[in-house]
């Protein structure tokens, strides 16, 4: 048995720069799957459809060209679910008020026990004008935003 940083090269296990592809019989039909782990995680990036060997019954064998190609893909969807998970985590919206733009964000800290949020508001050279810490679940939107503003930037209220 090899460590597991080690690479290893086989027909359905090949493991190099941090990603295991595992070919494995598909449960929900004849033919067979690929999954592709990330070094240190249990549950796999991708899983996806693997191609028939030559004999139709065992799986093509896995080569550098195929594992190239899926260690590209699996790292693809990380990079998108991390950029989702960004987006959902962190928003901006733009308040115009005296003939300047101030940019307001909300950024939600999703911590197990007590998720919580930080408001905060810029100016237009990216200074923090204020920050106040607020329930995670707070509505986020435009008149949200204004009315936080408008109030000298005030916790706003059921906050505290």
């Amino acid at each position: 048995m090899s460590e597991p940083d080690e690479p290893l090269y086989e027909a359905r296990l090949w493991r190099d720069n941090g990603w295991t592809a595992q070919v494995i019989k598909n449960e929900d039909d004849e033919g067979w799957a690929v999954a592709m782990f990330k070094a240190g995680e249990n549950e796999p990036a991708l899983v996806g459809p693997w191609t028939m060997g030559r004999d139709k019954k065992n799986p093509k064998p896995l080569d550098v060209n195929a594992f190239n190609t899926l260690v590209k893909t699996a790292s693809e969807v990380i990079r998108r679910h991390e950029q989702q998970l960004h987006a959902q985590l962190n928003k901006a919206l733009y308040v115009a008020r005296d003939g300047n733009w101030l940019k307001i964000t909300l950024e939600i800290v999703p911590a197990e026990d007590d998720p919580y949020a930080w408001l905060s508001a810029f100016d237009a050279a990216g200074e923090r004008l204020a920050q106040v810490k607020v329930a995670a679940g707070l509505r986020f939107n435009q008149s949200a935003a204004e009315a936080w503003v408008d109030s000298g930037f005030e916790r706003p209220a059921g906050q505290d």
